[in-house]
């Protein structure tokens, strides 16, 4: 009897996480100098120095292409420990709002966004690589001021669950709204401000001195 072989060789050659990062700074680069519309496969190819075809085993098209391409930039975000919950946001939003104003965040973003309105594909894509994967920021964040006793422990799951959504689309919104829709700066004024309102409510904030 001849004997069998313990596996099948594999095929195709493994995923490189140099190419990856090529092709995603390539897709940045084409946005910022050719914007959405002009963007192609083919030329985020010729920028990144591989085959059309390598981009085409790795994403199904430019909409998935340039939501991962963004989303490695949110991925930078760190939660900055400065001892105490307030300065702990100010330290965050102000990483965030510095993405968001880089010229290849903004053309992306909303361009995505768009898109994602008649995409019910693209807008999971978006939810599960860019926003949930910065959810990890608000329960960082709880974690770290409930450990201080800033604030106090939530033994529910499911109501922690919906509280951390919460904060992540109130912050995240007010954000994405001063920046990229109302065009003004998130400088250090305006977040503390936007944190002193967050932490206190509309009535402490109004009343703080």
């Amino acid at each position: 009897m001849h004997s069998r072989t313990s596996a099948a060789p594999r095929t195709g050659r493994p995923r490189s996480a140099a190419a990856d990062a090529a092709i995603l700074r390539a897709t940045r680069a084409a946005l910022v100098e050719l914007g959405w519309s002009k963007l192609t496969l083919g030329d985020v190819a010729t920028r990144a120095g591989v085959a059309k075809t390598t981009l085409y085993r790795r994403w199904a098209g430019k909409n998935e292409l340039v939501v991962d391409a963004v989303a490695v930039l949110f991925d930078e975000l760190e939660l900055p420990d400065r001892g105490s919950l307030a300065t702990d946001i100010e330290g965050v939003v102000l990483q965030f709002a510095a993405i968001l104003d880089r010229p290849e965040t903004k053309t992306a973003l909303m361009a995505v966004i768009a898109e994602s309105t008649r995409d019910e594909p693209l807008r999971e894509r978006i939810r599960t690589s860019i926003v949930d994967r910065q959810k990890r920021l608000v329960l960082e964040g709880r974690a770290r001021a409930t450990a201080r006793g800033e604030l106090p422990r939530e033994s529910d799951p499911d109501t922690a669950a919906r509280t951390a959504d919460l904060i992540f689309d109130v912050v995240a919104g007010a954000v994405l709204h001063r920046t990229l829709v109302s065009a003004e700066p998130a400088d250090e004024e305006w977040v503390r401000r936007f944190t002193r309102v967050l932490l206190l409510g509309l009535t402490g904030a109004a009343t703080e001195t």
